[in-house]
């Protein structure tokens, strides 16, 4: 693999506030993390747009007098609060879930939050369409590459059972781009292949300026490279830096407007909303981007050493980010890491 140009910086990292009642600023905006009964969190990340933490993967929310347009749908058990977490924030309706992959902690609730809301016909039609047969007409829409679907149909990993038909997605497109105007904003939904998994999509709210990355990152772990279900080394390389190119760094600040402070947050910027844990700036996709990188080619020179697998393990080329994203138990842990690195390097080798 060839090596990849790699920048260092340091920003003031942002924590989700873990407190009701907290406040912090996102690009300029308060935003405000609000707690319910089951423990869910809902950040306010712009005028219109929200991200639920705590039900599974992070869901992106869109509101609008058009209704709701949410990015993941969480897990099945969480379904019923992220129900109650959207009713809170309008009265409008559900009116699509947008898949970025065939992760139970995306599509769990996909049948609850798609009954809870209500369907309207208001996607371009692309190259290609299809809908699901047997689904609620009346239900929102469930939208996904076909990939996510196929996923969704098959066996799991160790022969667990495929997802019941009222959890697959109702829509879906094979093109590397699919577009839609909602809530006065642009949405694109980009298909990027073979990253965390082959259906993996991001979602990008142009006006809003915020991208949802799904599973794609990871703040929690080492990236999630599902070589099972179709992801690659490459791919995900490939997926960070395209999340990279789209992402707009914030700033400059320029005077100080209105008797504001030298320490005001900087304006503007894309925000990025992760599978799991805080929001990234476009530094912060860098940053996790070039551990990767610099991780695979620590592994790649052991394989040119002739080193095993049991030797690269014990060598601990993840050693210097452990403390960041490592994990000794759990379902992704810093040695499954490194197997997936190692396996993707010499499959591709060969």
């Amino acid at each position: 693999m060839a090596a990849l140009p790699r920048r260092r910086a340091s920003i003031r990292t942002r924590a989700l506030a873990a407190v009701v009642g907290v406040t912090l600023c996102v690009s300029g905006v308060i935003a405000r993390a609000q707690g319910n009964a089951a423990g869910l969190e809902v950040l306010q990340v712009r005028p219109n747009f929200y991200m639920i933490v705590g039900a599974g993967a992070n869901i992106g929310a869109q509101v609008g007098p058009n209704g709701v347009v949410l990015v993941n749908a969480g897990t099945a058990e969480a379904s019923d609060e992220v129900v109650a977490a959207v009713k809170k924030l309008t009265n409008q309706p559900i009116r699509y879930i947008i898949d970025t992959s065939a992760d139970p902690d995306v599509v769990g609730g996909n049948a609850t939050l798609a009954k809870a809301g209500r369907k309207i016909t208001s996607f371009a039609v692309g190259a290609s369409r299809t809908t699901i047969v047997g689904t609620d007409a009346d239900a929102a829409s469930v939208f996904s590459h076909e990939d996510v679907l196929t996923r969704m149909r098959l066996a799991g990993p160790g022969g667990a059972a495929p997802f019941p038909t009222d959890v697959w997605p109702s829509e879906t497109f094979i093109e590397r781009r699919r577009t839609m105007y909602f809530n006065d904003e642009g949405i694109e939904i980009l298909h990027l292949p073979a990253a965390h998994t082959d259906g993996d999509t991001i979602v990008f709210f142009r006006k809003s300026d915020v991208i949802v990355a799904g599973n794609i990152i990871d703040t929690e772990r080492f990236p999630v490279i599902d070589l099972a279900r179709g992801g690659t080394l490459k791919g995900e390389i490939d997926a960070l830096n395209r999340i990279i190119e789209m992402a707009i760094p914030p700033g400059p600040f320029v005077g100080l407007p209105n008797g504001s402070s030298a320490t005001a947050p900087l304006q503007g910027g894309t925000d990025v909303l992760p599978g799991h844990g805080r929001i990234y700036r476009q530094i912060d996709v860098v940053n996790y981007r070039d551990m990767l990188v610099i991780i695979s080619d620590i592994v790649q020179d052991m394989i040119n050493r002739k080193m095993t697998l049991d030797q690269i393990k014990a060598a601990d080329p993840a050693k210097p980010y452990k403390a960041r994203y490592g994990a000794t138990s759990g379902p992704w842990t810093t040695n499954d890491f490194v197997e997936a690195l190692y396996t993707s390097l010499t499959s591709a080798r060969s």
